[in-house]
């Protein structure tokens, strides 16, 4: 029997009845825990991502010359560095996480990654920096696939994009405790201490994962999948036109966000004269946790009212938030401080209205034994062709042009427009690759 067949067998661990099926007492437990831990790992996930670009201002002071005329090309390669690992080793995690125990993948790497951030916070080089940011992006690549497709066993699709909607809130929470943590222990400790203090309880939750019951592989789908892949079978992925428009949109959007959400704290700070990195963090903070918190949760929910009336729904949800976020985003640019912050505030909510619904689309159109590969070349396309160039692209025209970083926003701005445009787009055909995802692969002969 192959692993994928042990997966997809019924266990006592969890109870499902039958597919789609999910009996109240034990699974339903068993779901929420599930929920909760990886909830609890995603926000540690992104505090760690973004404790570096709240630290940016003071880890320049230490590795480079006053005046030095490439610093914002070099700090933009941190973020590069983490995001080239994390996209090309995520396929072979998703490969591996269709076919082992993701809960076991998923531990072994918030240990591993926890580690690697301890370390970043050890660098006597920039180089070394260098180096623990590409091991950060590796052992996230082995989480980033596996985690949403656990989920997507343990809900029914009229469910899923509530509860992707609460796991992925960890995106806009997280980047903001970040933001404050790195802020603040930068402006009044040292910036060391920020990678220091996610260890702990990235190595505990990571600890957690290996007592966590596996869920079957299709367990909440029309189907569930004994199903034993073949590469041929990850080529029903690019003949689905939502799977390619979905990730072809969030490419876009991470190119502008990926990019303006690392340089923002200095934007504010030195381009915009915000006096108090601390405050500007921390004000920035508070705003990405309210806004994206209530967009994220919202923009789900909207996606799974609205599915029921119109088919294409999470599609008109993702791509009319990024037609209406990208003037807020522009006016950001133009208007003066403090009233800047409340276009700040309307170009985020806007921005992260799509988290939940995108994400379900993926979760939705694609088969459960090639979900984890599904995800994993997402996580590839959208930084490949996203957010791994755009940092140090807006880096490298702030010192092109002097520090004027403005440039560079207005550079990667357009890509939050194509997005809008590929996600509508997408919504005539979402309705038919979701019914069609069950059985993609069932008609082939084994």
């Amino acid at each position: 029997m192959s692993s994928t067949e042990r997966d997809a067998a019924p266990t006592g661990d969890t109870p499902y009845a039958s597919p789609g099926e999910m009996p109240a007492a034990g699974a339903t437990r068993v779901a929420r825990l599930s929920v909760a831990l990886l909830l609890a790992i995603n926000l540690i996930n992104y505090v760690d991502r973004y404790v570096l670009a709240a630290a940016v201002p003071k880890i320049e002071l230490e590795f480079f010359k006053p005046g030095d005329s490439s610093v914002d090309s070099w700090m933009g390669s941190l973020a590069t560095a983490f995001l080239v690992s994390y996209m090309l080793t995520a396929p072979v995690f998703g490969w591996l996480a269709d076919r082992f125990s993701r809960w076991k993948l998923m531990g072994a790497a918030v240990i591993a990654w926890s580690l690697a951030s301890g370390a970043s916070g050890m660098a006597p080089t920039f180089m070394v920096l260098f180096a623990t940011r590409l091991a950060v992006g590796i052992g996230e690549a082995a989480y980033g696939p596996a985690a949403p497709t656990v989920i997507a066993d343990l809900f029914p699709i009229s469910r899923r994009g509530r509860v992707l909607a609460w796991f992925y809130m960890a995106i806009p929470v997280g980047s903001a405790l970040g933001y404050v943590l790195g802020g603040m222990v930068a402006q009044h400790g040292h910036w060391r201490w920020a990678f220091y203090l996610v260890v702990p309880p990235g190595i505990l939750l990571g600890i957690l994962c290996f007592f966590m019951p596996e869920p079957p592989r299709g367990a909440s789908d029309a189907v569930r999948s004994g199903h034993r892949t073949r590469w041929a079978d990850y080529l029903t992925l690019v003949r689905t036109p939502s799977y390619v428009l979905n990730c072809a949109g969030m490419t876009a959007m991470t190119f502008a966000l990926g990019g303006v959400s690392y340089w923002m704290p200095k934007y504010i700070h030195l381009y915009r004269q915000v006096p108090d990195l601390g405050h500007v963090n921390l004000i920035f903070g508070a705003l990405t946790v309210v806004s994206g918190l209530s967009a994220t949760l919202l923009g789900g929910m909207a996606g799974d009212w609205l599915s029921k009336r119109w088919p294409g729904a999470y599609f008109l949800v993702s791509g009319g938030g990024m037609l209406l976020g990208f003037p807020c985003f522009l006016l950001v640019l133009v208007t003066p401080f403090p009233w800047a912050w409340a276009w700040i505030f309307a170009a985020e909510f806007c921005l992260f209205f799509n988290t939940g619904p995108t994400n379900t689309i993926l979760a939705n159109v694609t088969h459960p034994s090639v979900r984890g590969t599904a995800f994993a070349l997402n996580i590839l396309m959208i930084h490949l062709l996203g957010d791994a160039a755009s940092p140090t692209l807006i880096g490298a025209l702030s010192d092109r042009f002097h520090g004027n970083m403005n440039v560079g926003f207005l550079a990667v701005s357009g890509a939050i427009l194509i997005s809008g445009v590929l996600w509508l787009w997408g919504a005539r055909h979402l309705k038919r690759d979701t019914e069609l995802a069950p059985r993609r692969l069932e008609s082939r002969t084994e």
